[in-house]
């Protein structure tokens, strides 16, 4: 128990830490160069790329339901002892 105190303490200070660092940066992903607005795809390919995703998603997460369902049961937690 005492080894996930500091680990929980260091993942907060990182999580801190950056949100710190976007929220004195925003709207800005380069300092005074380039702001949210200006890196952004236009939005015609965004639809594009979003059309392509919505058709390919259900693939991938239909082949991970079926491999887990594949190797299910195969390996157990006591490979080790």
């Amino acid at each position: 128990m005492p080894d996930w105190t500091p680990f929980a303490g260091a993942v907060a200070i990182y999580v801190l830490a950056f949100s710190g660092l976007a929220y004195s940066l925003f709207p800005y992903l380069v300092m005074d160069r380039i702001t949210i607005w200006d890196a952004a795809a236009h939005p015609s390919s965004l639809k594009v790329i979003l059309a392509a995703a919505l058709v390919v998603l259900p693939f991938i997460i239909g082949y991970t339901v079926f491999v887990y369902r594949v190797f299910r049961g195969k390996a157990t937690g006591k490979l080790y002892d």
